[in-house]
């Protein structure tokens, strides 16, 4: 079971830490539920060996799940 290493910046701090899943969806879900993102934090999840993908916080509402966006990719 992979082990994501995770950061999530906001405007007044950042938060890291693990979180051992079977999928990249399954370690996003369990991040919502326990760390609050607002519009505009950002996140980095990755594995070890690999570059973290990025996203921002685009849309949240208490209570529910916030919705993000991959950002810093590059144009083909």
């Amino acid at each position: 079971m992979p082990r994501f290493h995770f950061s999530l910046s906001t405007a007044d701090l950042v938060e890291a830490g693990f979180v051992q899943s079977d999928s990249l969806d399954e370690a996003m879900a369990v991040i919502n539920e326990h760390l609050s993102a607002k519009e505009g934090d950002t996140l980095e999840i990755g594995v070890r060996g690999f570059p973290p993908a990025r996203y921002e916080c685009i849309w949240s509402m208490p209570g529910g799940d916030p919705a993000w966006r991959p950002t810093g990719l590059k144009a083909a």
